[in-house]
């Protein structure tokens, strides 16, 4: 199993309507702070029901706990976009 679906199965919590995790490592090759923790770059984009009411710390605050044992090592740098569907609704009407 990779990294990127281990981090999938460990969100599976949110019941998320979409949920995409990608590796971006390559991106950052070379990265100081990743060399020296040897974790990769990970993108977590989520949209759930599970985030409706929260401020966008505490939601970023329930995918990091999910992962947090694996920061710094596996894991060097998690960028979160986290979202609830009448959000993406919301965004999608007005493009």
């Amino acid at each position: 199993m990779s990294l990127a679906e281990e981090i999938r199965g460990r969100l599976a919590f949110l019941d998320a309507e979409s949920l995409e995790v990608f590796d971006d490592s390559a991106d950052h090759a070379g990265h100081a702070g990743a060399m020296e923790s040897g974790g990769g770059h990970f993108q977590v984009i989520a949209v759930s029901e599970c985030f409706a009411g929260l401020p966008r710390l505490a939601r970023h605050r329930l995918v990091y706990d999910a992962v947090r044992d694996l920061m710094p090592h596996r894991v060097h740098a998690l960028a979160i976009v986290a979202q609830t569907p009448d959000e993406v609704a919301q965004h999608t009407s007005k493009s």
